[in-house]
This record gives structure tokens, sequence and C-alpha cells, in this order.
């Protein structure tokens, strides 16, 4: 049977005086949009005018708070330029719509879980939109992003809801980024300041591998702008919402505890290419919670009979060496020799502050939030699968907006009654 895709297109808009500023755990982003800035999203839409059957196309816009009209509207603006595009755009006001229903529908307390803030919480919001919205697969794109091969969503889509040679089910696959040079290695320096951090070198030692093996292959790492997930498994786990960053990663780590896996297919890839500037020490900073996070929600996970427990050592050469104990020390240690070996001296002091304090709090007070939202994300995902009311509001809001009429959702829906939210 044939997949109905949908591609989910986050962006990240701040405002000229936030810009560059630490907004808070989860809300400091690796890669922002200036509000008046043009931004890599145009883009990114322009290179999917040639992919081969593509359908809809939603873009979730992250917004700071006092901009999140503007951020809207320019969104909208960049999205007009393409209208060969079959474009939703989903900002504060359709997740004002998603959320009204939840409450009508009795769900309620998950405003933290499925949202705009922190990169888990948007690309829960996303799978709802994609549930709500009767697609069966989504494909995770990033805008700052290039699609050059027409064949991607093809590509995407090869071997997902399949079965391999000894029948695990495929649910979910990733591919891989090139950089600026063409290349699919990371870009890491073998320096004297990286002595107790090879986050490059071995990320390295497993790519190299996994591009020699087999087309499909289980998978140590996820590309989160190269991310295929059927229903089958988003209806049962949900991104994580209280981890930094790595939320990509971190979801095929909850699959392999809830008994499933994450695939990697060597033909199918991205370029990626961000802008520069964002803060080397900040960035770091946002590692050391997430890192810290992972460790010990991981832990936390192994104490759970119901769960498959995972190992440090069963993710070598890649992440197992960033999940061992004496994690803290090591990151503090690398903090404090990249101050001196680094640009981003007083960034990387700070940081090295954060690793005994901030971050262990932070791991320690939220490592164990994720499985309890387990309990109902598929209650969420089940009263909003294909639900004609929200369908109605959603596809309404985006045609006040300006989405064409020949957009392919069910034009028959758009006649249902709108739920009542202020704007």
């Amino acid at each position: 049977m044939k997949l109905n895709p949908v591609v989910i297109v986050p962006t990240f808009i701040t405002s000229s005086r936030r810009r560059g500023e630490v907004k808070g755990v989860v809300a400091n982003y690796d890669h922002t949009t200036d509000i008046n800035e043009p931004g890599e999203l145009g883009r990114c839409l322009e290179s999917l005018q040639n992919v081969e059957d593509l359908g809809v196309v939603i873009v979730l816009v992250a917004a700071d708070h006092n901009i999140e009209a503007d951020a809207v509207k320019k969104v909208h603006n960049t999205v007009a330029q393409y209208p060969q595009l079959s474009v939703v755009v989903a900002g504060s006001v359709e997740l004002g719509l998603v959320r009204q229903r939840m409450d009508q529908l009795g769900i309620d307390g998950v405003t933290t879980q499925v949202g705009l803030r922190g990169y888990g919480a948007i690309r829960n919001f996303g799978l709802v939109l994609a549930d709500v919205l009767g697609f069966d697969a989504v494909v995770f794109v990033d805008d700052d992003e290039i699609i050059d091969d027409p064949a991607f969503l093809k590509k995407a889509m090869y071997g997902l809801g399949k079965l391999t040679k000894k029948g695990i089910p495929i649910l979910a696959k990733t591919g891989y980024y090139l950089n600026d040079q063409g290349s699919f290695l990371s870009k890491w320096e073998d320096k004297w300041y990286n002595r107790f951090w090879q986050q490059g070198r071995v990320f390295n030692q497993w790519i190299r591998s996994a591009m020699q093996g087999p087309r499909i292959s289980r998978s140590n790492h996820v590309c989160g702008g190269c991310l295929a997930i059927h229903k089958e498994a988003f209806k049962r786990l949900s991104f994580d919402p209280w981890i930094p960053r790595g939320e990509d990663l971190d979801y095929m780590l909850n699959l392999r505890m809830y008994g499933s896996d994450i695939w990697f297919d060597n033909q199918w890839q991205v370029r990626h290419l961000p802008p520069s500037g964002k803060s080397e020490g900040n960035r770091f900073r946002q590692d050391i919670f997430r890192w810290m996070y992972e460790h010990d929600k991981m832990e936390y996970s192994n104490s759970l009979i119901d769960l498959q427990k995972i190992t440090a050592q069963s993710l070598l050469p890649y992440p197992g060496p960033f999940l061992e104990n004496g994690l803290r020390k090591r990151i503090r240690l690398t903090a404090i020799l990249r101050s001196f070996g680094r640009p981003d001296k007083k960034a990387y002091r700070a940081a090295a502050r954060v690793a005994t304090g901030e971050a262990t709090r932070y791991a320690q007070e939220n490592c164990t939030k994720y499985f309890e939202f387990q309990y109902i994300w598929s209650d969420i995902i089940s009263a909003l699968d294909s639900d004609r009311t929200l369908t109605s509001a959603v596809v309404n809001s985006s045609l006040e907006h300006g989405l064409s009429e020949a957009h392919p959702i069910d034009a028959g829906l758009t006649s249902e009654i709108r739920l009542d939210i202020a704007e």
C-alpha cells in the first residue's frame, strides 16, 4: 500500500533585540532567523519545488512571543512566492485550535509537550497535525537545507512500513547530511582542547561504516532534517519535549526503549547549509544540558521493568562515549580547555560552571517526565486521528492566510463548523 506522506519544516524566528540571547533550557535554538532578515526558508521551499510527487508541506512557525503574528505573516509572504507548492503554515493560532479541540475531547495538561517552544514539543505539534490531517507518514526537513534529489520523497518512503529480512518492521528511518563541502563527515578538529570530547571523530567512524554497508541498516545516529516516521511509530511514541537539543537522536533511543528502532538509508540525503554566527560556547552549553539529561534519562529507563535496557556499550562507537559514567567531569574539562583554545572564551567558562550546577539539577528534575507523558500520548493521537472538525479549522485558518484553493486536502472539510478562538 502506497504511503501518503507530509513534509514538515520547522522554522525559528526571533526579534533583532533578542537574537543570540539564552532563552531558557529548551527554547535556545541552534539556528534562528531574524524577523527582519530573509532567512533560509525560501531557499528550502524553492528546492522542494523539484521534488517528485510532493504533496502537502507543513511549515511550523516557532517565534518569540512578542512577534508571533509578524513571524507568521513573514512566513506566509515567503510561501506566497512558491504558489505551486501546497503549504499549510501553522503558528500560534493553529496551535490554539489544536489545544481547544483537545480540551473539548477531555485532553488537558499537555501545553509543554505539544507546542511551539522547544525542539521536542515543536516536532510533537507536527506529528499531531499530520495525524489530524490524515497522513500516514511524516518527513521532517530543516529550513536551512536544500533538496537536490527529485527522488527525495520516493527515497524517504523506501522500505518504510516494510519488514527487514529478519521480519523487523521499519517504522522510522534517517538519511544523512552533506555539508557545504559536499561531505557526509563531521568537520571535527583533532585539537588538544578536544582531548576529552571526541564527538566528531567517533561520529565519522560510525558513518563511514554505515555508508559502506547495505542501503538500509540499523542506525546509531539520526538527522532530524532527513527523518521519516511511519504513523505506526508516531502514534506510539512522541518526541521528548524536555531534551534541550538532540531530540532526533533521543527519539531513536526512545524507540529502542520501547522495542523498536530507527534505520539508516545511505542513499537518502540533503544538503545542510546552516548560517554562521551561532555562539560555539552557547551551543556547547546546550550540549551539556542535552548529554547530562540523556545520561540520567537512560539510567532511569533501565530501572523500569517494562522497557528495553540500553547501555552506552551498545551504542559504540557513537553516541555511547557521551552516555558513559564520568560524563560530568569530561564535560567540565572540555569546557575549561576550550575556554583557553577557542575564541568564545567567556561562553565556554560559563558552560563549565553549568556542568556542575544548573545542568545537573535540570537532568535530575526532568529525566522521568517523558515516560509519564507516554501513558497519554497514544490517547492523544487516537482522539485526534483524522478529526474532521479540527481538519476544517486548520484548513480554514490556512485559507484565510492565502493558501491556494487547489490545496489537496479535502476542500469539503472547510464547510465544517469552525472552532472559535481569539486571535
